[in-house]
């Protein structure tokens, strides 16, 4: 289980190797995403608190990376923070995740990106809830649910 100190150990000292690499044009990425996905992921944006799809959805299921599909997180361990934003307490693989600090908007923090393709996803927090105590705060638009097969599917 991941825990800040590991966070804070990626975000200065290097990041986990990821399983695989997708790297893109700009174009690229561009002619594939909606204009809100690209300005999130590819540019470093944040979508508006409580605006995002999956904030208030809990159905089973793996949220993957919208640009490259790389499984991120697991529905099982989602949870509503109130911030406004799909929060998570840990990754679905150690090394899902890249962890860079961000010194913007006069604050310090650490952005969460997609290992595999350096989308920009979001932050994590240490203020979320036991046992790892992590929160990762992610866009909406920076993922997509793929539920769970049901017998009613």
């Amino acid at each position: 289980m991941l825990t800040w100190k590991d966070v804070i150990n990626f975000a200065v000292n290097g990041n986990p190797k990821p399983d695989k690499r997708v790297e893109k044009t700009e174009a690229e990425w561009k002619s594939e995403l909606t204009p809100e996905q690209f300005r999130i992921t590819r540019q470093k944006g944040t979508e508006r608190p409580h605006s995002g799809e999956l904030c208030t959805v809990y159905d089973s299921g793996k949220y993957n990376c919208v640009c490259c599909g790389t499984p991120l997180f697991d529905s099982s361990i989602k949870f509503s923070s109130g911030t406004g934003w799909p929060s998570f307490t840990q990754p679905i693989k150690e090394n899902a995740i890249k962890y860079e600090k961000d010194t913007s908007y006069g604050m310090v923090r650490v952005e969460v990106m997609c290992n595999t393709c350096d989308a920009h996803l979001g932050h994590v927090f240490p203020d979320g809830p036991e046992p790892s105590g992590l929160r990762f705060c992610i866009n909406s638009e920076s993922m997509t649910l793929q539920k769970e097969a049901t017998d009613e599917d």
